[in-house]
């Protein structure tokens, strides 16, 4: 019987993930018998509340490929501090290869105002109110990415107190 509730419980937290691909990429690289073809998928990994993750797969097949990804992403979760506006708690910016990537934080009822792989990552890390650009390169790994980075970077005003040694009252002092 606790065997079959434990089962159940995993299975919950499994469904509790949720997996989008970005990108599938037919890719080639040439050998001495001519051209290995495989695929290449960059999967966004998230469960709406706070948790966040970018990975990359390569297969022969795309379904091989983006259970890959769904693996990496798993391996490189962030952990993301909401407001109770589902936003962010400061401005923050990411950099990952040539993008770059700005976030501000957002009144309630602003939505995601994000494009392309940032959007997706703000989505599935559970960000309802932001505002964001990308800067740079428009590639959707590195813009991903630098998402991830930037989200990685936001603090909360009591992890900032704390490293300071001060109670949370004086930091607006």
């Amino acid at each position: 019987m606790a065997k079959a509730r434990k089962e159940k419980r995993t299975r919950e937290k499994e469904s509790d993930w949720q997996e989008r691909v970005v990108q599938i990429r037919r890719v080639t690289k040439v050998v001495k018998g001519g051209k290995k073809l495989s695929f290449r998928a960059i999967v966004v990994v998230g469960n709406e509340r706070g948790q966040v993750g970018v990975g990359v797969g390569k297969a022969a097949d795309v379904i091989g490929a983006v259970k890959k990804g769904v693996a990496d992403g798993k391996k490189h979760l962030v952990e993301v501090p909401l407001t109770r506006a589902n936003s962010i708690p400061h401005p923050a910016t990411g950099a990952g290869g040539g993008a770059k990537v700005m976030m501000r934080p957002a009144a309630p009822g602003t939505g995601v105002i994000a494009g392309g792989a940032v959007r997706t990552v703000l989505e599935l890390a559970g960000v309802k109110n932001i505002l964001a650009k990308q800067l740079g390169s428009d590639n959707p790994l590195n813009n991903a990415r630098a998402t991830v980075s930037a989200l990685d970077n936001l603090r909360t005003l009591q992890e900032v107190a704390d490293e300071r040694g001060i109670p949370v009252e004086n930091l607006y002092g």
